[in-house]
């Protein structure tokens, strides 16, 4: 059975996609701590972050830092912070989470999102990106 996510990856579950290579997708968590709160995964189904390849584990790095860029200028937070829960969905992923105290990475905080404010949240992060 394939996770929520690699679902997501094949089309079959819409989602607010921020910045996408054929490795490596960033969309918008849909119960965000904090407006921005985006989860960046590996299109490949692997279960635990710490089991991906080296080079795939740097580079989801690598692509997830001008994503990180774009929500610290969006959303105005002091900093970008990285948290790896993985127990939720079994497939390897990041949060990258706005915030300005440690604090705010509190994930009992999160709420359902507004679809419409996610679309435009989406869209001005894509902006950021893009240039």
């Amino acid at each position: 059975m394939a996770t929520i996510f690699t679902r997501i990856v094949a089309g079959e579950i819409p989602a607010h996609k921020i910045r996408e290579d054929d490795r490596f997708l960033a969309f918008l968590d849909i119960r965000p701590i904090r407006a921005g709160h985006t989860l960046v995964i590996p299109k490949v189904e692997i279960d635990h972050l710490w089991d991906l390849p080296d080079d795939l584990l740097g580079d989801l790095f690598v692509f997830a830092k001008p994503v990180a860029a774009a929500i610290k200028a969006e959303s105005g937070a002091a900093r970008v912070g990285v948290a790896v829960v993985g127990v939720e969905v079994p497939h390897a992923h990041v949060h990258l989470v706005p915030l300005d105290d440690v604090n705010d990475i509190d994930f009992r905080r999160a709420r359902e999102a507004d679809q419409d404010e996610l679309a435009e949240m989406a869209r001005r992060l894509r902006a950021r990106i893009d240039g």
